[in-house]
């Protein structure tokens, strides 16, 4: 691959990521959520629960940032947070109603992070989407391959 080819797949990641980061951020600031809180609730919703040490690993969000989000989070009564049965010191973090409620109006919301890649995807056959799936999949796992052998 030419190094003019890489850079120009570079940059439109980039691009990518900045508009994301963007609308992101609006959709949070919109539900009166902090972009920490936003992470969290896109982490937990497809699930409805997870500890928080599971979260911590996933979000890559500090620990006392994170500490600081969930608490609001109970605080809003979106998610509850219950110990682990067989470990006292592990909590549990399970989407209350509420915050399923809550995360659907902002799944569906025009202007939403899901909403932008959701019409932009339209415009893809279902080949197209299963093929760019299918590549950022493979990116995804050589990185995470790359970083696992570094001991990052």
């Amino acid at each position: 691959m030419s190094s003019i080819k890489l850079i120009e797949i570079l940059q439109a990641f980039d691009r990518v990521q900045q508009n994301s980061r963007k609308i992101f951020q609006k959709t949070a600031a919109d539900n009166n959520l902090s972009m920490p809180q936003l992470v969290i609730l896109m982490k937990i919703a497809p699930r409805r629960k997870m500890t928080q040490k599971e979260l911590a690993k996933e979000s890559y969000i500090p620990k006392s940032t994170l500490s600081q989000a969930i608490d609001g989070l109970v605080l809003a009564d979106l998610i509850h947070r219950h110990p682990v049965e067989d470990n006292r010191r592990e909590m549990q973090l399970i989407l209350s109603e509420k915050g399923k409620e809550f995360f659907e109006k902002i799944w569906l919301r025009e202007g939403s992070i899901h909403h932008g890649f959701e019409l932009a995807l339209q415009t893809f056959t279902e080949k197209q989407r299963d093929d760019f799936l299918h590549s950022l999949e493979k990116i995804a796992l050589f990185l995470e391959k790359e970083m696992t052998e570094k001991g990052e």
